[in-house]
Formats: structure tokens, C-alpha cells, sequence
């Protein structure tokens, strides 16, 4: 699957800014599965300085610093991407019980797990509960498949909770996002890795885009339109790590570009900084994922 990404980010503010610094997580990830092929980003006014650099889970990063006076800010990121199918290889791999893979990254008697073991714990924007214990441990019954026992907690996130644009806000408790049984996709990711490290399994926060309009005979996917999140669970030292959609009930495969990963949304927000002045602010997004043969033919 060769995908054509688009993202545009636009601030207007009631007075102009006159200092800025941004940190953009902006840049699809080169990956086992995963090539960029072409990647630009631009800004109006012209950056001062802008900085590359990867962060410490291995993201791609930009840092810009606009020092002139601006009423308004415009990012606009540009990608091609070139995707490999994974479901398949996901559901082949070697089958463990949760129950090891949890003793496992708890056992003191072998050389520790240090990289999934990061993902173990509470974040700013995950918080374990006996309540996310007690909503996952219906999936995870005694001796099931890691893979299995997660795929069964998507699903019933996906019948359980209704997707709705305006329910939350990034700021919004996890403890209410299960409360209410509505959110977004940020909100889905955050849930499921909640219930993950609650029983002592490891969960991280993935960052990217879903295709927006599927090939004839594939479905269009909840999210589009916007950046996606899902959650990605680790299955063992075979296995290693799956990455699973509750928002669309899957495993991702083809259809998801991939930008960077971490505890939960804070670690790879897409954009984020601070401003000197301004006053009040709107903020616009646009996302555009499609084929890279549509968007070449759109284009000519």
C-alpha cells in the first residue's frame, strides 16, 4: 500500500505572536513495515530555525523557532509512505499465555525487559485503576493467548464505548472516559493501555493517520479525517510487539501509517510549544490520507 499524507495545522491569533517555539511529531517512523519515501514539511512565516533530531522512544522530531511577529501559524506536513501488510505475521507468530508474559517482564531470576518494562507503569495521561483491572480481566481469562485475550478487549471497547467527537478533550480522566462510555480515538488508546498495565502487561500509545478513502471492497475506517492513535500491546520476546485498533476493532495492517510511539498522547503530540503574546487563538486541522496513485492523478 503506497499512501499520500497531508497534515495542516493552522493557528489565527486576535494579536500577533511574537515569539514561537514548536516541537512537531510530524515525520512517519522508518520501520520493518514501513517506508517514507518523501517527507516535507513547511511554515508560514519562515522559521528561524528549525532542528531534527530523534527523540528518546526513537521519533522523529522537528523544532522550529519563529522570532518574527505573526497574526497567524501554518504547519503543513507532506508524506509518502509505502506500507506492508503485518496482520497476517501478528496472528502467526508464537502463542503465549498473558499469564507468562506477565510473569516474564516481573521475573527477577532473568535479564530484565527494559524496553517494554517502560511501558509498565502510570503516565500523565494513563492512570491504572482496580476499575480498568476489573473491565479487562473479562478478556483476559485464565491461560488464554496474549493476542487473543487483547484482540477480545478491542472489540468490546469498539461494542462498548461510542466513538464521538465532541465527548472529551485531551484533558479529559481517564476515569471518565470509562464512566461515560464515549470518546475518540486518543481516548480508545489511552483505555486499552490502561487496561493493559493494570493487569501487569505492557501497553504504549502509537501516533499516526488511518487511510481516508479505502480501495473498492474495503471499509471506510472511524478516525479518518483527523490524526488516529491506537494501542500496541507487548506479546513476548517471540512475538514482540502488536499493534491493535479498538476504535476499528482490528489489527492494524496496511491502512495505518505509523509516526511515533510512546507512554500515551503527551509523548507524541503532533504539535505542540509556546508563544509569546497572541491573545486568543483558533486552532484548524486537516488531515488527507489516500492512495499515492490518486493523489498523483489529483495532482497532475
Amino acid at each position: 500500500m503506497q499512501l499520500s499524507v497531508t497534515h495542516e495545522t493552522r493557528y489565527r491569533y486576535s494579536t500577533p505572536v511574537v515569539l514561537s517555539q514548536q516541537l512537531l511529531h510530524l515525520s512517519p517512523r522508518g520501520l520493518p513495515w514501513q517506508r517514507c519515501d518523501q517527507h516535507e514539511i513547511s511554515v508560514e512565516p519562515t522559521a528561524n530555525e528549525m532542528t531534527q533530531r530523534e527523540d528518546y522512544y526513537g521519533n522523529r522530531t522537528m523544532s522550529l523557532v519563529i522570532a518574527v511577529p505573526h497574526p497567524a501559524l501554518l504547519v503543513r506536513a507532506a508524506s509518502s509512505v509505502t506500507l506492508e501488510p503485518r496482520a497476517r505475521t501478528a496472528l502467526a507468530a508464537p502463542r503465549s499465555s498473558w499469564e507468562a508474559v506477565r510473569a516474564r517482564l516481573g521475573a527477577l531470576d532473568k535479564p530484565p525487559l527494559a524496553e517494554p518494562a517502560e511501558f509498565l507503569f502510570d503516565s500523565p495521561h494513563v492512570e491504572r485503576s482496580r476499575e480498568l483491572a476489573d473491565y479487562a480481566v473479562k478478556s483476559f481469562t485464565a491461560r488464554r493467548a496474549i493476542l487473543e485475550s487483547a484482540m477480545d478487549l478491542a472489540r468490546r471497547i469498539h461494542k462498548d464505548f461510542k466513538f464521538e467527537r465532541t465527548a472529551t478533550s485531551i484533558s479529559t480522566p481517564l476515569k471518565q472516559v470509562l464512566k461515560d462510555r464515549r470518546g475518540v480515538c486518543q481516548d480508545f488508546a489511552h483505555l486499552m493501555i490502561g487496561c493493559l498495565r493494570s493487569i501487569g502487561l505492557a501497553g504504549r500509545y502509537v501516533s499516526g493517520y488511518i487511510l481516508t478513502a479505502p480501495p473498492p471492497g474495503r471499509t471506510r475506517l472511524v478516525g479518518a479525517d483527523a490524526s488516529h492513535a491506537w494501542a500496541s500491546i507487548y506479546c513476548g520476546e517471540r512475538a514482540g510487539w502488536v499493534d491493535i485498533d479498538p476504535t476499528n476493532n482490528c489489527i492494524v495492517d496496511d491502512a495505518h501509517v505509523t509516526l511515533g510511539w510512546g507512554r500515551d498522547f503527551a509523548d507524541v503530540t503532533p504539535m505542540r510549544g509556546v508563544i509569546l503574546g497572541g491573545g486568543t487563538q483558533s486552532l484548524a486541522v486537516r488531515v488527507t490520507v489516500s492512495p499515492a496513485v490518486e493523489a498523483t492523478l489529483e495532482s497532475k
